[in-house]
């Protein structure tokens, strides 16, 4: 039978928690009972998470992170599990989107994006797979987007790293099945949020954070591999991959920023 986290296994851990999904996410699962060790650079938004969710069933406890300090994560995990409990539910959720500036493709924002949406997600993964291989038990979940299944109009290092973040989840899989670790893969549609209020392209199907959250949530209950939503907007995403690339340059293009005058 497939594992499944569950409060009474241990802790929850929740990178990227300062803001949007992750700090929906953080708060959901401290409603469900979880205790919550929320990680992201800003200190101060992690005390006010915490504070947020006094009263509720479980509680958040802050864990101040850069994700891209590979040392500080690696010694963050058993810190918190020292401090807290053992980490049986983590979800790396820690991403950004910056776009390169005019004629400089593979500039100091791309390698930005990357050094956060891909080598950031390594660092906690090492560091996630390290404390619960051992154990035999526990449960991972990759925030990717339906802007890694194929290539869009928008900034090309959010897309790219998110493909890449997908391909290292699908790719764990195999070793972590046999040794006891779920890994699963998020990739949500269009959330609103503080990353996505900078687009300037149609958003459809445009979801709330809130309802995100549950359905990440509720995915990590009951899902299989991946959590995909909204599915009238996921599953076309997919099958648009399938075809031939002139009709797929054709339809992806819908998505191309609409130019001012």
């Amino acid at each position: 039978m497939t594992y499944r986290a569950k409060p009474v296994d241990g802790i929850a851990w929740v990178t990227g928690a300062s803001s949007g999904i992750g700090r929906a996410v953080a708060l959901e699962l401290a409603r469900r009972g979880y205790i919550v060790a929320a990680s992201a650079r800003r200190a101060d938004a992690l005390a006010e998470l915490a504070e947020e969710a006094a009263g509720f069933k479980g509680r958040i406890e802050p864990a101040p992170l850069d994700v891209t300090d590979r040392g500080a994560v690696g010694r963050l995990v058993p810190e918190i599990e020292t401090r807290l409990r053992p980490i049986a539910l983590a979800f790396l959720n820690a991403g950004i989107s910056v776009a390169d500036r005019p004629g400089d493709l593979g500039g100091a924002a791309f390698r930005e994006v990357f050094e956060v949406n891909v080598f950031g997600l390594a660092n906690c993964l090492s560091a996630a797979l390290n404390a619960m291989r051992p154990r035999g038990k526990g449960q991972i979940a990759v925030n990717a987007s339906i802007a890694g299944f194929g290539g869009l109009p928008a900034p090309p290092a959010y897309g790219a790293s998110k493909a890449a973040a997908i391909h290292l989840a699908e790719s764990l899989k195999f070793s972590a099945d046999r040794q006891g670790v779920v890994i699963q893969l998020v990739t949500p549609g269009f959330v609103r949020t503080p990353l996505t209020d900078g687009n300037r392209f149609a958003m459809p199907f445009l979801m709330e954070c809130e309802a995100a959250s549950r359905r990440i949530c509720d995915g990590f209950e009951t899902a299989g591999f991946e959590i995909t939503f909204p599915r009238r907007l996921s599953w076309p995403a997919k099958a648009l991959n399938l075809l031939p690339y002139p009709l797929y340059f054709a339809l992806a293009g819908q998505f191309a920023p609409k130019r001012s005058h």
